[in-house]
Parts: C-alpha cells; sequence; structure tokens
C-alpha cells in the first residue's frame, strides 16, 4: 500500500482528475466522467484513492496547526528568514504564533485550500460523488462495495471534523450537489456545533460496521482506514465536543446565524464526557484486539554498544519513528521530511556539508522544562530539585554519561530529568546516540551537541540551543553522503488512547480509574505511579487526588508523551490553554555568544501573539460575499 497508494493519487491527480476537464468541456452535465470513473471495479478503487489524496497530505507537519501552531517548535526564527528559507507559503503555518492571523488571506484556509490548507469541501465532493455511484460497476464483489463505501464515509467523516475543530459550525456536506444547481441551493448555511459533531460520529458509527477490525496484508493495504482507526477517531471526536472551547463556552454564547439561530451550545453538558469515555474504551478494545501493544525496541544496523538506558531512550523515541510498529493505531504513508531541520550537526562530516543539517525547528526553554523531574513530577514542584537555579551551570558526571557528555559544561537543568526529556529533546552537551555513531560507552565520544559551535551562517541556525530530538531516527546520518531513515507520520499511539481515556474518565468522575490508565503510560516512561510519585517529591502532594489537580496533571502527561507529534495544538485549544502558553516570550541561549558563560545567557527569540479570536479559524471575506448565508467566526 505504501506504494500502491501514492501511484493510484498520482493516477487519480493526473488521470482522473485531467479526464474529467476533458469531458467536462464535452458533456456539460459530467455523465461521462461519472461513466468512465465507476466503469469497473479498478476505476472505482482509483477513484476511492483519490478521495484518500488529502488525507495523506495531512502527514505534511506544514499542514497541521496541531504542529506549527503549539509553541512546541519554532520557525522561522524572525520575519526576514521566510524569505531565505522559503517564503511565507511552506512556512505559513508557524506564522499562527505570531498573531499574523487574518480573514482577507487566512493562514491554513482548509475552508478554500489557501495559505498551506487544503481543499476539503472538495474532497467531501468527491466522497460524496463516490458514495453516490459505487453501485454502479457490476464487476465489484459485494464486500469490496462495503469496505471501500465504509472508507468514503470515514473519510468523509473526517475531513468535517478537520473543519469543525477549526471553524466551529461549518456546513455539513452530505450529498454532492449538482453541478447545474441554483444558488440558493449551493449558498448553504452553517449547521449548529453540536449538530456538526453529532453528524461526524454518525457517520463514523455506519463507516465502523463495515471496516476491517485490522490491515491482513500490510505490504498491499498499509495506510488504508480500519475499524480499529475509526473507533479511535471517534474517541477524539467526543473528547473534542466534551472539552472546554466546545462545550458550552461563554465566550461564543452570541455565535448565531444569519437567522438568529444559536449556533453554539449554551450551557455545559457534563455527559458529554462520559460519553467520550465510552468510546476511548471500546476504541482501545478495538486496538489491543487488533494486535496494538507498547512498542518494543527493533534496533538495527551496526550496533556497536548499546546500554539499558539508550535502549530505553530508543524505545521511547521509536514508539514514534520507528514506522509501522505495533503502538501506532493510525500512520499515515507519507514519509516525514524535515529531520534535517530538527538536529544539530553532531558530527564534523555534518558540519561541513550546511545544506544537510538546517537545525531551524528550535525548541522554546519553556517546552523543554514541561518535561518532569527523574521523579516523575513537574520540576517546579519536586522538593529534590533546585529549580531556581536551572539556569546555572554544571558539568556532565558519570551517573548522566549516557544522556550528557561527561565532563562537558552545560545548563543544571539538563541534569536529573526523566527519560523523555533524553529522548525528546537535544540540548548542549546531550549526547546524540545514532548519526553514525552506535557506541554509547565511547569515552571520547564525538555525537554530542556542540550547542555554541560557530553556526553556518544567520539563517541555517537553531535559535534556542534546543532541538526536537524526537523526530530525528538515531539511523539518519547526515553529512556530505547524506542518508536519511524516513518513517511515516503517526496520528494516534496507543499510549495516546490511554491519556486520553483517563482524561475523559477524570472529567467524568471516574478518579481511580483514570489514575490507573494515567500510570500505564508512566511505568513504560520509567517512572513510578502517579500518586506515589506526588507523595514522595511534590510540594503538592495532594494534587492528584482532586479532580482539578489530576486534570492538570494529565494535560501535562500529554504534552509530554505526545510531544512534536501534532497533538499538542490541538490538545492546547480544546482545553483552552493554548492563549496561555502563547502569553509569553519565546526564549533560548543566547546561541551566537562564542564563549560558554556568554552562551548561557536567557534571550527573547520573539514574542509570540495570541488572543481569544485565534482559537478558531476565520472565514476568509471573500466567501462571506459570495456566500451570504454564511456569518464570519466570532471576534473576526
Amino acid at each position: 500500500m505504501k506504494i500502491i497508494i501514492k501511484i493510484l493519487l498520482i493516477g487519480c491527480a493526473l488521470g482522473t482528475f485531467q479526464g474529467c476537464k476533458k469531458y467536462l468541456d464535452v458533456v456539460p452535465d459530467n455523465v461521462a466522467t461519472i461513466n468512465s470513473s465507476f466503469s469497473n471495479a479498478n476505476e472505482t478503487q482509483a477513484y476511492l484513492f483519490g478521495c484518500y489524496a488529502n488525507l495523506q497530505a495531512l502527514a505534511d507537519i506544514r499542514r497541521n496547526s496541531g504542529f506549527t501552531g503549539s509553541g512546541e517548535i519554532l520557525f522561522p526564527i524572525n520575519m526576514q528568514d521566510q524569505t531565505t528559507l522559503g517564503g511565507a507559503g511552506g512556512d505559513a503555518g508557524f506564522d499562527l504564533m505570531r498573531g499574523l492571523q487574518n480573514s482577507l488571506n487566512p493562514i491554513h484556509n482548509f475552508w478554500d485550500g489557501y495559505n498551506m490548507g487544503l481543499k476539503m469541501y472538495e474532497s467531501i465532493r468527491m466522497c460524496n460523488t463516490f458514495l453516490e455511484n459505487v453501485h454502479i460497476p457490476l464487476d465489484v464483489q459485494p464486500y469490496d462495495r462495503k469496505r471501500w463505501t465504509a472508507e468514503a464515509k470515514f473519510l468523509k467523516a473526517y475531513y468535517h471534523y478537520w473543519l469543525l475543530r477549526m471553524y466551529g459550525p461549518i456546513i455539513i456536506a452530505d450529498k454532492a450537489l449538482p453541478i447545474n444547481s441554483t444558488s440558493e441551493v449551493v449558498r448553504e448555511k452553517q449547521q449548529s456545533l453540536d449538530s456538526c459533531f453529532n453528524y461526524v460520529v454518525k457517520i463514523l458509527d455506519e463507516a465502523i460496521i463495515d471496516l476491517p477490525p485490522a490491515i491482513q496484508n500490510a505490504a498491499a493495504e498499509a495506510g488504508r482506514i480500519t475499524s480499529a482507526i475509526a473507533l479511535s477517531v471517534k474517541a477524539e471526536v467526543l473528547a473534542t465536543q466534551a472539552s472546554p472551547l466546545f462545550n458550552g463556552n461563554p465566550d461564543y454564547q452570541g455565535f448565531k446565524g444569519k437567522n438568529g439561530e444559536q449556533l453554539w451550545p449554551a450551557t455545559y453538558d457534563a455527559s458529554k464526557w462520559e460519553r467520550a469515555a465510552e468510546a476511548c474504551k471500546v476504541a482501545i478494545q478495538a486496538a489491543e484486539a487488533a494486535g496494538a501493544k507498547p512498542y518494543e525496541l527493533r534496533l538495527q544496523g551496526n550496533i556497536v554498544s548499546a546500554s539499558d538506558k539508550t535502549k530505553q531512550l530508543l524505545t521511547l523515541q521509536g514508539a514514534f519513528v520507528d514506522g509501522w510498529n505495533t503502538e501506532q493505531v493510525w500512520t499515515l504513508n507519507p514519509n516525514f521530511g524535515w529531520q534535517y531541520m530538527a538536529m544539530p550537526r553532531v558530527t564534523a562530516d555534518a558540519a561541513g556539508n550546511v545544506f544537510a543539517v538546517y537545525s531551524n525547528f528550535s525548541v522554546p526553554i519553556a517546552e523543554s522544562e514541561i518535561f518532569y523531574s527523574n521523579n516523575g513530577v513537574p520540576i517546579n514542584e519536586d522538593i529534590n530539585y533546585d529549580f531556581p537555579n536551572r539556569y546555572l551551570l554544571a558539568t556532565g558526571d558519570e551517573a548522566h554519561k549516557y544522556y550528557i557528555k561527561q565532563d562537558y559544561t552545560t545548563a543544571r537543568g539538563n541534569f536529573n530529568r526523566e527519560p523523555r526529556y533524553y529522548s525528546s529533546v537535544a540540548f548542549d552537551g546531550a549526547v546524540w546516540f545514532g548519526s553514525g555513531n552506535t557506541n554509547d560507552n565511547n569515552p571520547n565520544y564525538v555525537n554530542a551537541v556542540n550547542g555554541y559551535a560557530s553556526p553556518p551562517d544567520r539563517t541555517r541556525y537553531n535559535a534556542t540551543g534546543y532541538w526536537a530530538k524526537k523526530l530525528v531516527h538515531y539511523q539518519s546520518v547526515p553529512g556530505q553522503n547524506t542518508v536519511w531513515q524516513t518513517y511515516p507520520w503517526t496520528f494516534i499511539r496507543l499510549s495516546g488512547l490511554w491519556l486520553l481515556y483517563a482524561e475523559c474518565l477524570n472529567e467524568a468522575g471516574n478518579h481511580p480509574e483514570a489514575i490507573s490508565w494515567l500510570d500505564k503510560v508512566r511505568t513504560r516512561a520509567g517512572l513510578q505511579g502517579v500518586i506515589t510519585s506526588w507523595a514522595q517529591y511534590s510540594r503538592v502532594p495532594s494534587k492528584p487526588t482532586t479532580k482539578e489537580g489530576l486534570r492538570s496533571i494529565i494535560h501535562q502527561e500529554r504534552r509530554i508523551e505526545l510531544s512534536f507529534e501534532g497533538q499538542a495544538g490541538w490538545d492546547l485549544r480544546r482545553w483552552k490553554e493554548l492563549q496561555t502558553v502563547l502569553s509569553k516570550p519565546f526564549q533560548g541561549w543566547t546561541v551566537f555568544n562564542r564563549t560558554v558563560a556568554g552562551y548561557y545567557q536567557l534571550s527573547n527569540v520573539y514574542q509570540p501573539a495570541f488572543g481569544l479570536r485565534d482559537y478558531l479559524f476565520p472565514i476568509q471575506q471573500y466567501d462571506l460575499l459570495t456566500n451570504p448565508n454564511l456569518v464570519q467566526t466570532p471576534y473576526w
């Protein structure tokens, strides 16, 4: 499927759509196009894979506001860099944090398909066309017809969901409108928020019945939708509907349609969390029945020496970057192509080829500080952690030799941290297993990060001194003969489902069971259970015993476990916490200073700008002119 779906998508894009244009020039009513697209089983399946096209395109993280607008990664560093590094087009999503969103030409415009957005309504129309014509070809086997119909329904539901969490109330496109529809018919209205959520869930339920529980032939079908995937998406949809942004949010009580109809739920509904919790439970059971389980390390290549601590880090990282493993409930085909932005130059060979490694994906210090101490509690709560002096300097020692280069001077904040910190974030002095060196017992370890090594210029550099190590496979070796170990992008992992279930259980009032699912994630990360950790090490030992306290812990746990995976931005939005994260300046070290003392001075990279209006996306002004039945998103 990894190969087949790409070929078919290209075929659809270049063949079917060009063919459509040719036929439309001759036959205005589109009959010839439909007849040719559904003339036989092969053509029909090709059309279905065309419906998959925008789903696969979502694996490009530049299109994912959950990644670009989360505050986890800064890029470009300054506005001048946008010209040097490719312009505002491909990098537009990162401007969501700069306060540059607008209604004249919106960033990530998925309503129309501009500024790194995709034409979601066009894809929905394709799904509807497929559903209305899949009965035509006589050579399609009944099982295939059911499965293909279910896949198209899932895609239609997911495209609606993507729009829904961006814009709130949207137009529900349940049927493909005829090409000769009148303007009155075409100018549809937005439906109420809960109607939109309920519609998505309804279509997902219809799809789930006829989807296979798992892919049996991975070589031919990996990437296609299963019932386990659809159930997991349903759980996410319902958790989103139950979350503070969408569940009785007073900020949008004035959101009404053109005729004065209420588009936003007026009151908070606690039962939505119960419904979401049940959906999470079913999704986890389905995923595990289909073979999902925590990732087990699959070391590849010539490994000279890998200690247990190194293997633990590779396991935590590999759950995401080791493609098509058992923990990845839903993985999309396209390969992640931005490793050169996420890694430092850890070898002389990489430093000698300035175009091999850019290092521009810069992690703010605040993001690095969400990871726990080695006691499994926030570093500002740990009674044994010297939080006020975390920016002072210390020297790498024997106890940290698999994390920090021995005798290397770095910030104290890099010591005594949890394993997920060292598997996800790289910093000045961090040991870097891989990039051609797979011996973690080499006392003269060359693959360590030198944060204040002179960057080649003022564009290809890291602005904070922290890198998203999690995104770089240990087998990737940049340099004169660059080799990138690419991997597909994962949308849902089993550990993420566990944490979503814990969140829903806590909000629904099932405190003990919520803790049990939270602890499953912590155990895999090498930490004690939440109750034990807070009781022994936190300045607020009772925190996990209250609903509000456990909520804070679960939120932080999700941000840690799913860091840099394109989830945090969506979570922070639905929790109504993104405005808090993006209210303070993004800070890093003074990276162009050539002395240790000078390098370790805090520096403001830039001040983000995110207001109440930014929680939902604006509809382009032009659309409001062409469809007077639409209403603009509040505050825009």
